[in-house]
């Protein structure tokens, strides 16, 4: 069973009377399709992520009680939305986005039918593109480390459902100083290109997490923290982005990053960030807030990350100069 990435908005028609509805779903293995009739499921369809199908637009059909038939054309609206036209017997009688077809983008269309892989995919895309390769968090060097940053996440997540925040909050502190020690000793990289900045945070981390000795409190810990790193990422990237903005522009998939550009990038998304969780804290539940900071605030992150790789990429002085 894949797990579900992204649900698209559930498109609705109505035929004599008869109520239709196309649901679509981006999941790991692919993008699903279904039509329902009067809340029943008549026919689904799936294209792979990858591969010479992958491109391919869904077609589900249905019967009308009096033997007409519905098809359904379902697909790509550009590259964040999905689409649908319906046909009665061959005759256009809905469509979801007036005067489109729905489609794959053809910007991407290579990437996906030539590939097996998402990585394969991205290195393709880089080629293409003209900018020099960079594994990003695909690359080897990297995997440990990332694998390091979900792993402690994931435990916040649990102790703190186990027990309480303030003892999340510890736990997560010790057990990241104990890789820094760990990395110290054994030569292993598990914190990747931001050792000493992770350590400087954690310090604050914990000084708060002492101090702010109450649930609601704790919760504004991610707020103050992300003002502060904010600040510090604002700080670099106006410097050039010499050490911050170099370290964490190793985890994205492309070498042409201007550093200082992309700190300055990551330090505005880290203010929205910040207020974003103070919006949380506020408004949602212990429970709520803490699903939040745990699975939901990353797909934000991944989202604005997008915005900041447009505006860092190819303004890499050291690129240029190639």
């Amino acid at each position: 069973m894949s797990f579900t990435w992204w649900r698209y908005p559930t498109r609705r028609f109505r035929v004599d009377g008869i109520d239709f509805s196309v649901v679509s779903r981006a999941k790991g293995d692919g993008l699903h399709s279904s039509l329902s009739m009067l809340g029943v499921e008549q026919a689904s369809d799936r294209t792979p992520v990858f591969g010479p199908d992958a491109v391919r637009n869904h077609f589900l059909k249905a019967s009308l009680p009096d033997g007409r038939s519905v098809e359904v054309e379902f697909g790509y609206i550009g590259i964040w939305t999905t689409g649908i036209v319906a046909r009665l017997d061959g005759q256009i009688i809905y469509e979801s986005h007036k005067g489109q077809t729905p489609a794959y983008p053809e910007k991407y269309r290579d990437a996906a039918t030539e590939n097996n892989s998402l990585s394969a995919s991205l290195k393709m895309a880089q080629g293409t593109s003209g900018a020099p390769m960079n594994g990003g968090v695909f690359a080897k060097e990297n995997r440990l480390p990332f694998a390091v940053d979900v792993a402690t996440g994931l435990l916040f997540y649990v102790i703190a459902k186990l027990t309480d925040l303030q003892t999340a909050a510890m736990v997560g502190v010790v057990v990241g100083i104990g890789l820094v020690l760990f990395q110290r000793v054994t030569k292993i990289d598990v914190t990747g290109g931001l050792a000493l900045f992770g350590i400087a945070m954690l310090c604050i981390s914990a000084g708060l997490a002492l101090w702010l000795n109450d649930d609601e409190w704790i919760k504004l810990r991610g707020t103050i923290t992300g003002l502060i790193a904010a600040g510090i990422f604002l700080i670099d990237g106006i410097r050039g982005g010499p050490y911050i903005g170099k370290g964490l522009a190793r985890y994205m998939p492309y070498s042409d990053l201007n550093p200082g550009r992309f700190a300055i990038a990551m330090g505005s998304i880290g203010i929205i960030m910040a207020a974003l969780n103070y919006a949380a804290a506020k408004l949602l539940t212990t429970d709520s807030w803490l699903f939040y900071t745990t699975f939901v605030d990353t797909f934000v992150v991944i989202g604005l990350v997008f915005f900041a790789l447009r505006f860092a990429r190819g303004q890499n002085p050291r690129s240029a100069e190639r």
